[in-house]
């Protein structure tokens, strides 16, 4: 299994396991740029050299010493679920991607025809009712988890605790864990740990938000897309993730976690 979704600085200063949707793009150039002094010119995503990944394949064996032996520096970011999953929909679902095309091919028409929804025509920028086509794709995200059909679970809406806990079960720890709600303070954290070639200025880095403009932009306050039915089915895909980064269920419009994340806690429940 190894380390999948895992970056490392070349200089091995931090180590960072990937969870999609999470400031991910903004992080990724951080590390990039505390080593070489510059950004990655592009999306970090598309990067094949100037940063570890476990993608890579000469990366592995220098993330897996470096992961086991806990030599570096390891956090990761994490974000409300509601939020989420509200916009895994709006750019994988109702967006175009940086090729042009729809997201994985296929996987629009498929969702569009089966569940009844509406993305806001070719290029996603129709009017359309985005509460009722957001509230059939729960469903569709809640089929793909629970009982893998029509298809796999996608990175980008399968649950954050999965992703967090790879790296835990295969013989990582980390050190940190923040919210990208408060992300200034948590990265700001990691980086007073952590000893880089290059010394980064948090206040002067823009955010690399890769995601932003590729599908329509969300009409209406992010708690008038759950009702009861929906936050149910939100319950359902993501209680660990609530229950361990200390969201708030019970209200959408509260994006901001209501606790701290103990660290042992989380080692202890997704290390199983």
């Amino acid at each position: 299994m190894g380390f999948p979704g895992t970056w490392m600085t070349e200089s091995e200063s931090v180590v960072y396991r990937v969870v999609p949707k999470c400031a991910c793009s903004t992080i990724g150039q951080i590390m990039f740029y505390s080593d070489h002094g510059r950004f990655f010119d592009g999306d970090i995503h598309d990067s094949t050299e100037g940063l570890h990944k476990w993608s890579q394949e000469a990366s592995q064996p220098l993330i897996e010493a470096n992961a086991q032996a806990h030599k570096s520096y390891a956090f990761t970011c994490v974000r409300n679920p509601y939020t989420r999953i509200l916009s895994s929909f709006f750019d994988k679902i109702c967006g175009i991607q940086r090729n042009g095309n729809r997201y994985r091919g296929n996987l629009v028409p498929m969702v569009m025809q089966k569940y009844g929804i509406d993305v806001g025509g070719d290029d996603g920028k129709q009017e359309f009712d985005q509460i009722k086509s957001f509230r059939r794709f729960l469903l569709f995200a809640r089929d793909t988890i629970r009982f893998k059909k029509p298809m796999d679970p996608d990175i980008h809406w399968s649950a954050m605790s999965g992703h967090v806990s790879t790296y835990i079960v295969n013989g990582g720890l980390y050190d940190k864990i923040f919210w990208t709600e408060r992300f200034n303070e948590g990265m700001q954290d990691v980086l007073e740990h952590i000893k880089t070639p290059h010394q980064v200025d948090l206040a002067s880095i823009p955010r690399f938000n890769e995601s932003e403009g590729h599908g329509p932009k969300r009409a209406h306050p992010v708690e008038d897309y759950f009702d009861d039915l929906s936050m149910h089915l939100v319950y359902e895909i993501y209680k660990r993730d609530f229950h361990l980064f200390k969201y708030d269920f019970e209200n959408p419009a509260n994006k901001m976690p209501v606790g701290e994340i103990d660290l042992d806690e989380v080692h202890a429940k997704l290390g199983e």
